[in-house]
């Protein structure tokens, strides 16, 4: 990561929680040469295992585990909405994912920044069979957050 001669106050945040956090399966593909900084961060939310593979977070006020993400070019919206299957312009049912704004916090609750994240709605979470994940994190390999 590349982070001298940067200025923070113009980046586009992102909180991931799924497959584009760091070491998961579409970091290296989405996120890797484009991330500036990428810090471990919590939010509230409800964060659900799909059997499709991948997880799902709806809103609530459990503590979700991931990563931070800040980019340079806002692009990567772009890329992102097309990967979560997300277009503003249509209505929220027919998304897979909606984009909104979420209050992100480091470790120690410290509030980082206002991000974007991917959210399903609980109704869908409930027709797909999402498993809740009680400690807030999702991981392909099947690793809790105590494993790491």
């Amino acid at each position: 990561m590349v982070e001298s001669n940067i200025n923070f106050s113009g980046l586009v945040r992102v909180f991931v929680y799924g497959t584009l956090k760091p070491g998961e399966i579409n970091y290296q593909k989405y996120c890797a040469d484009k991330v500036v900084r990428a810090e471990r961060a919590t939010t509230r939310g409800q964060l659900f295992a799909l059997p499709l593979g991948y997880p799902a977070m709806t809103p609530g006020e459990s503590l979700v585990q991931g990563y931070l993400l800040s980019f340079a070019n806002s692009s990567i919206l772009l890329e992102l909405d097309e990967l979560e299957d997300y277009q503003p312009q249509r209505q929220v049912s027919q998304n897979l994912y909606t984009r909104q704004e979420v209050e992100v916090f480091n470790l120690l609750g410290i509030t980082l920044a206002w991000a974007w994240v991917y959210l399903m709605t609980p109704d869908r979470v409930s027709r797909i069979g999402g498993i809740r994940q009680s400690d807030g994190w999702w991981s392909s390999c099947g690793l809790s957050i105590n494993q790491l």
